[in-house]
């Protein structure tokens, strides 16, 4: 996912999706430029390539992974249009016609949500991305909650000492790809980290480098030794925007940029999370998080 909150002033205003200029580098300019072999993603045409699959960028079928298509049917993909159709009442009208409008539209709902999330590797992962990620500890949803007696008195008393909810240690459970991948749509999903471990580990099993050879990775080469250093030493922390009462949601796959509006309550956040998501989530079509999920992240942010 890669986003945090951020307590910002009130009337901070700057666009989102934009890099906040306060954590642009400014070393990097006239010393540093993109990797012309990877144009700076640092990665392997093949890895580059996977990558792409995984966020439907490139065709992707789930039968490459021998996942079962979502359907329309699917229980997610129609809560989801019941929600997204639900939040645009004044979209049908009144009258008979009105049900006849909101029906064939939930209908279309349905089958967008479906082929949207049929198109992309992220959402029908096999086994083996799933061993990978549970390798790296990172389906906590399902490693790490309470699944027998024993272990729901072990968070019981994690939480009565001021803890949070998940188990210190893994249960043990490994999941399916169908429950990963149905989970995978449910809410917040895979996040950047996650991406890059399973195309890497994807890399490996086909024998591919993950990283370009060029830039061994970074995805820019510098001029000089002494330059790259200066640029490193760079400290964003002091760049940071105007601290404030309002809480808004930033990305941290780019250098950081806000994803949402300033807010004035954290409530007021997670509602806009809720219904609408975040920008990126707007500009691809991806309906709201739903309240759970976006009240538990504000709650951890």
């Amino acid at each position: 996912m890669g986003r945090e909150i951020k307590r910002v002033a009130l009337d901070f205003d700057w666009p989102l999706g934009k890099t906040w200029t306060g954590f642009l580098n400014p070393h990097y300019e006239g010393h540093c430029k993109d990797c012309a072999s990877c144009a700076g993603s640092g990665l392997s045409a093949q890895a580059k390539r996977l990558q792409d699959i995984w966020y439907g960028n490139l065709p992707f079928h789930p039968g490459i992974t021998g996942s079962e298509p979502f359907t329309e049917g699917h229980p997610t993909v129609l809560a989801m249009a019941t929600r997204n159709c639900k939040n645009t009442p004044e979209f049908y009208g009144t009258g008979e016609s009105a049900i006849v409008r909101e029906a064939v539209r939930f209908v279309r709902e349905a089958v967008r949500l479906a082929n949207l999330f049929n198109s992309s590797w992220s959402h029908h992962l096999d086994r083996q991305d799933v061993a990978a990620l549970l390798k790296a500890g990172r389906l906590r949803d399902f490693t790490h909650v309470a699944r027998t007696p024993e272990q729901q008195e072990i968070v019981r008393q994690k939480v009565a000492a001021g803890g949070n909810s998940w188990l210190p240690k893994s249960n043990g459970y490994v999941p399916t790809p169908k429950e990963v991948n149905d989970w995978s749509i449910s809410g917040v999903g895979h996040d950047a980290i996650n991406c890059w471990l399973v195309v890497k580990a994807k890399c490996r099993r086909l024998q591919v480098p993950y990283e370009c050879a060029d830039c061994k990775g970074e995805g820019s080469i510098w001029d000089s030794p002494e330059n790259k250093k200066i640029a490193e030493e760079w400290d964003r922390r002091k760049h940071e925007p105007p601290k404030g009462e309002g809480w808004q949601v930033w990305e941290t796959v780019s250098e950081g940029s806000p994803v949402t509006p300033v807010f004035p309550t954290a409530e007021a956040l997670a509602d806009h999370l809720a219904l609408y998501g975040d920008h990126w989530d707007q500009k691809r079509g991806t309906p709201g998080w739903g309240h759970e999920v976006a009240a538990a992240f504000v709650g951890v942010g």
